[in-house]
């Protein structure tokens, strides 16, 4: 029988209480202040309590601290507050409450709570030790195939010393990408240093990278030694180098092809000893803005802006891009390695109150197709570990546009957490799970699914041997 703790001084108001929770199929432990609250939480198994906090013989917080502090550190307490009472109301949630109901109550959100607590108290106790979270050097966290190639490339570039340009959505790690790439070369003990190329004035940028010399304009009191300097034999990150003027391009490919650079406003020649690693979330291969050359060689010839390659916003100098790209790493989406969506998770929730989520949100999770990638699935499980109220984040928990994506899917969740499962196996389940419920979705369309997916055509044609699925996708394409 799961036994719910209300702790209420009002007689009439703790027998109503009782009846609702009789109501819901639970069995009702009354308390009319908090020493036999203290008594019965002592005596018997509760599953949940329904916490007054202002009472005639004590604080109903201090109960709350109490409970925390003890045996029933994880049971999920409802607070009743005052309405308006937004002190206590801070306080009891600060203090570990589970969630909290104002008075006069509101009858059909209280029983929706007390229901919500109680599943979560289940799958609490259902639930193995906490998943340990994937470690990682550079905070990459990935084993699908997608992740395994970036591993790979991420091995033979930190064996060099050539440049390397990532190029990858917003939000898909390609900073880490270039970390990882840092920490695993020669020059892992020198500075990693990163500038973020659009978050800087253009009128600021030449001097942040190269330095400047005293007097060399307005506001310049002191030589100061830009990022080149100041990397010095370590590796030098520049992001969004799509956003790069065409002026301070011309002197970057100077620096890549001389290795030699002047403070704004100096004359001496410097040498550059740092490794250059750009990423970008824009197009910047030459060849794609074929196309648009005429209309943007129109516009350029306004500017005054002539040679030197491509001419459009965004685009780099062909002679730059190569310079660039002598290694290029495309970092996947999410989307396009939904498997590795519970090893993100678990690494997300470390150091969060959670630590797990009920089968329907990972469902919902591996629904959604994630336009922010890897940086939109982190704030969403962290939000959701602080809102949850105890250690598992269910459904509810998360946003509204994210439990609108899909429906759970009617099929059981293909890792089951009391199971004891290896990486490798756990990982294989979700893609052969995913990719059954894509082709059934796209009627067995191999195009139609791979779409669905994010992945290619022989990469689907590959796991669909893999996981012994071929004959389901018969011969449509």
């Amino acid at each position: 029988m799961t036994n719910i703790l209300v702790v209420e001084d009002d007689d009439g108001l703790r027998e109503g209480l009782g009846s609702v929770v009789t109501t819901l199929g639970f069995q009702p432990l009354l308390a009319a202040g908090l020493a036999e609250a203290r008594a019965i939480a002592a005596s018997h198994t509760v599953h949940c309590v329904l916490l007054d906090i202002r009472l005639r013989d004590g604080d109903g917080l201090d109960f709350l601290r109490e409970l925390r502090d003890g045996a029933y550190r994880d049971l999920p307490v409802i607070v009743a507050t005052a309405y308006g009472d937004s002190e206590r109301t801070i306080r009891a949630m600060r203090d570990g409450a589970f969630d909290y109901v104002t008075k006069p109550f509101d009858l059909p959100r209280l029983r929706a709570l007390i229901e919500k607590a109680v599943k979560q108290r289940d799958l609490s106790q259902s639930l193995p030790p906490p998943l340990a979270a994937p470690q990682s050097r550079s905070g990459l966290v990935g084993a699908s195939s997608a992740m395994l190639g970036i591993w790979k490339l991420i091995g033979r570039a930190a064996a060099s010393n050539a440049p390397v340009l990532i190029t990858g959505e917003t939000g898909t790690g390609k900073e880490l990408v270039a970390r990882a790439i840092h920490e695993y070369s020669e020059r892992a003990s020198d500075p990693f240093l990163a500038v973020n190329l659009s978050a800087l004035p253009a009128t600021l940028l030449e001097s942040e990278l190269f330095g400047h010399e005293k007097g060399a304009f307005t506001g310049a009191a002191i030589r100061r030694a830009g990022r080149f300097e100041v990397a010095a034999g370590g590796t030098l990150f520049l992001d969004e180098i799509g956003d790069l003027e065409l002026a301070l391009q011309t002197k970057l490919l100077r620096v890549l092809q001389d290795g030699a650079f002047e403070r704004v406003g100096g004359t001496e020649s410097l040498r550059n000893r740092a490794r250059i690693l750009t990423a970008t979330n824009k197009p910047v291969r030459p060849n794609r803005f074929e196309a648009a050359s005429a209309e943007g060689a129109a516009a350029g010839a306004g500017a005054g802006i002539t040679g030197g390659g491509s001419q459009l916003a965004g685009a780099l100098r062909d002679d730059l891009y190569y310079r660039l790209a002598v290694i290029e790493i495309d970092v996947p989406p999410l989307r396009a390695r939904r498997s590795d969506i519970p090893l993100l998770v678990a690494h997300a929730l470390a150091g969060t109150s959670a630590r797990a989520l009920s089968e329907e949100a990972m469902s919902r999770l591996l629904a959604y197709r994630w336009p922010g990638n890897v940086r939109e699935l982190f704030h969403s499980v962290q939000r959701a570990a602080v809102l949850c109220g105890g250690e598992i984040i269910d459904s509810d928990d998360l946003s509204d546009s994210i439990r609108a994506s899909a429906p759970p899917t009617s099929s059981p969740f293909p890792v089951d957490l009391a199971d004891d499962v290896s990486l490798r196996d756990a990982v294989a389940r979700v893609e052969r799970h995913l990719i059954s419920r894509a082709l059934d979705r796209a009627s067995g369309n191999r195009s139609e699914a791979a779409r669905r997916l994010g992945i290619s055509r022989a990469q689907l044609y590959a796991k669909l041997d893999e996981f012994g699925l071929a004959s389901r996708s018969e011969t449509k394409d």
